[in-house]
């Protein structure tokens, strides 16, 4: 049974982020269960980088840059990471001001699930991360 390099890179880039965020985690003491973890946005190394960089690395060495699908990859890959810069983390802000405004204003109605984004240092780290599993997943399947 051949499996798509492309999932495994998925596969591995995410678990691989989430352990690095659960790590993080525990060295600053916080409890969090490693199911929740899995899940959990925003932090450090981002999951989404990680994941669309692997995937953007093997179709670069697999199909080469001059592909349409290295074409789409790309745009895909921008648009993940401009959105969890900008776009996620703007709303994750104001997510946590609305609770703030909820808390003080004791108003009895569910706090807003504030998602976070990323910091850009949390997206490079994620990009390093993708770029590295990319070419792990290529050596290993090739």
């Amino acid at each position: 049974m051949n499996i798509s390099p492309y999932l495994i890179a998925i596969a591995v880039a995410w678990l691989l982020a989430h352990a690095i965020k659960y790590s993080i985690a525990t060295l600053q003491h916080k409890e969090l269960d490693f199911t929740h973890q899995l899940f959990i946005s925003g932090g450090m190394p981002s999951s989404h980088a990680a994941t669309s960089v692997a995937v953007w690395t093997l179709v670069l060495l697999l199909e080469g840059s001059q592909s349409a699908v290295f074409g789409l990859a790309t745009l895909v890959t921008l648009i993940v990471c401009y959105d969890a810069v900008k776009v996620r983390r703007s709303v994750g802000e104001q997510g946590e001001v609305l609770q703030k405004l909820i808390k003080q204003g004791k108003f009895n109605i569910a706090l807003p699930r504030a998602a976070k984004g990323h910091t850009p240092i949390e997206i490079v780290a994620g990009a390093v991360l993708g770029l590295a599993v990319g070419l792990v997943v290529f050596i290993a399947t090739k």
